[in-house]
């Protein structure tokens, strides 16, 4: 039978800044976050959005800017960046967008002006082992 450590986090947490206002909610197992995490910024607006599994990142992260607008949006298995990934401007355009295989850029990603206008594209190839 495994024994737990008294100090080992386990269990929901909320963790807070130094005024006061929530920084971040989210449960822990056997000392690992894990599940739907919550994080904010100090004033009060979502920061970021996602699940942990063992620790590690996994699934589908949001993360958000001051003004309350989205800031880049991807998935991560087993602690690595995979799938569709945007990034964004203050503004709400699009940065960049491509795709991510085992933590790596793979793919055609295109980047753009902050007006929204296509600025580049640049191919990334090679091997994902």
């Amino acid at each position: 039978m495994k024994q737990r450590n008294p100090r080992q986090k386990d269990g929901l947490l909320k963790e807070y800044f130094a005024g006061g206002t929530l920084a971040s909610v989210g449960r822990y197992k056997d000392g690992q976050k894990t599940g739907a995490w919550k994080y904010y910024l100090r004033n009060g607006k979502l920061k970021a959005t996602g699940a942990f599994k063992r620790g590690h990142f996994s699934g589908l992260w949001k993360w958000w800017r001051e003004n309350g607008r989205l800031l880049q949006v991807g998935a991560f298995a087993d602690n690595k960046q995979v799938g569709l990934w945007k990034r964004y401007y203050a503004n709400g355009k699009p940065l960049d967008i491509g795709t991510y295989v085992d933590g790596r850029k793979q793919g055609t990603w295109k980047s753009y002006s902050p007006d929204g206008t296509p600025k580049r594209t640049k191919d990334y190839r090679g091997s994902v082992a």
